[in-house]
């Protein structure tokens, strides 16, 4: 009740395993739209996938008792592209720019290496791809990466191949699936009146899995929530398993250094497993050196496994 009815202003909440993460993230979406606080059209929600965004709106349909409509709940990468078509132009696309899936993303690059010169077997496309995406989720474009950042790839030339790389993906009016968000944020950090028009629209900005994101969805959040520091972020950090695709458990543990005053609310009732179960992971995790810390305890009143 204290995480779904918390007042205005930056809100962490950290959920143990099993202790009901979404639920309190759903209750509080419907808890702002039944009192007035914020319309759907006023609230950002942000989970990872889209199986989880089509659950989260059911499930605040079915406590509001009604469809959600205008509520902007999705992926982080569905609600860059919807937002990018807004503003495509000044990225140097059109609205109708296409996104392109894998095989055609290393079909691309390919082309690309071929056309500058290199040999494919001394210097495979995957090699070179797996860098470009880790600058992206980094929120680098090539002319943010510095020599220090470069790869030892292909005697050096990984920069001057990226930036080959997004001029045709321009010249073929056409994002990869790293570009949804490197170029919001572009658009975000080079485009005051493009930021202000955001803070009018999203009062409250609610995030799913915190733990798991990595530095440009960090960026293009803390950009969003300049405005009004509405923001809720449920997370546990010590549930971060994703740090082979970019995300950062720093996220979540400089969040009361990202926004001061923040409060914290931890949910520690573990709703799924019983007292040894919890016992045994908790005197493991409490090795952890990376972690706010919590302690859960058991829900269930049955005895199973004791």
């Amino acid at each position: 009740r204290e995480a779904v009815t918390a007042p205005p202003g930056s809100l962490l909440i950290l959920a143990g395993a099993g202790s009901g993460k979404t639920r309190v993230l759903v209750h509080r979406i419907a808890w702002l739209i039944e009192t007035g606080q914020a319309s759907p059209f006023g609230i950002l929600a942000v989970t990872f996938t889209n199986k989880a965004a089509r659950e989260m709106r059911e499930r605040v349909s079915a406590i509001l008792g009604r469809p959600v409509e205008g509520l902007w709940l999705g992926t982080f990468h569905s609600l860059c592209a919807r937002m990018l078509r807004r503003h495509a132009e000044l990225v140097g696309l059109t609205s109708g720019f296409t996104i392109l899936d894998t095989d055609d993303q290393m079909r691309l690059l390919k082309q690309v290496m071929e056309a500058a010169g290199l040999d494919l077997k001394r210097w495979p496309a995957p090699g070179l791809m797996a860098a470009i995406q880790r600058w992206k989720d980094r929120g680098l474009a090539p002319d943010g990466v510095t020599p220090a950042e470069d790869t030892e790839y292909a005697a050096g030339r990984a920069r001057a191949l990226y930036a080959a790389y997004q001029a045709r993906l321009r010249d073929l009016n056409a994002c990869d699936f790293g570009d949804l968000m490197l170029h919001m944020v572009g658009i975000l950090r080079g485009h005051p009146e493009v930021l202000a028009e955001w803070h009018r629209r999203f009062r409250y900005i609610l995030v799913d899995e915190y733990q798991d994101t990595n530095l440009v969805q960090y960026l293009w959040l803390r950009l969003l929530a300049q405005g009004h520091r509405n923001i809720c972020c449920v997370g546990d950090d010590d549930q971060s398993i994703y740090s082979w695709r970019g995300a950062e458990i720093e996220n979540i543990l400089r969040f009361e250094k990202d926004f001061p005053n923040a409060r914290v609310v931890r949910l520690e009732s573990n709703y799924r497993s019983t007292r040894p179960i919890l016992a045994a992971a908790s005197h493991l995790i409490a090795h952890n050196s990376g972690r706010l810390g919590k302690t859960l305890r058991a829900g269930r009143n049955d005895a199973e496994g004791e």
